[in-house]
């Protein structure tokens, strides 16, 4: 796993082959990310990572310079993996949270700028997602929320999708906190 981009560019961390994680491809990464600077000012950015798995997401966001983000991850050898990739870099703009995301979002009372989530492809409640974080309202005016996604799933009829992106088996649907209109 490599950070693309950033001040921590080119860094490499090597992920434990026991890890059930399916980290975001480089090259999905890199292409969903210069989508995203049509959408999101990463300097100062407050930001949401769910379903961390490696991290590999939160480490991008914190070396394109969010000034905090949170990354929430369940399983506990990868939420400290996290960890140790954080300290490896010395960097205490994420805060890693151990547990299940759903708890987390039913008590969560802040809003972000920008959230991504890449939920195992085979969770049940994967098409609920979306409709919790608006209706959470965890995100700022302006805000992005990126979801991560398998090929089955077409969220292009919510009110609040903006676009769908695809690098060979990775999808992502881009959502805003603005409405679209009837079409």
């Amino acid at each position: 796993m490599r950070i693309i981009t950033g001040k921590y560019k080119g860094r490499h961390f090597d992920i434990p082959r026991s890890f059930k994680a399916r980290p975001t491809t480089d090259f999905a990464k890199e292409n969903i990310f210069n989508v995203l600077t049509q959408y999101v000012d990463f300097d100062d950015c407050e930001a949401l990572d769910l379903f961390s798995g490696t991290g590999s997401i939160s480490l991008e966001l914190i070396s394109r310079g969010c000034q905090r983000v949170v990354s929430v991850e369940l399983d506990r050898d990868h939420h400290r993996f996290i960890q140790d990739c954080l300290k490896k870099l010395n960097d205490n703009t994420c805060i890693p949270i151990r547990g299940d995301v759903f708890r987390f979002l039913k008590s969560c009372k802040q809003q972000f700028d920008f959230i991504f989530a890449d939920p195992p492809y085979a969770l049940k409640e994967l098409p609920l997602i979306p409709d919790i974080i608006f209706d959470k309202q965890l995100l700022k005016p302006e805000g992005v929320f990126v979801f991560e996604h398998g090929k089955d799933y077409d969220f292009s009829q919510h009110a609040h999708f903006a676009e769908h992106r695809s690098y060979g088996s990775v999808n992502f649907s881009l959502f805003t906190t603005a409405v679209k209109a009837d079409e």
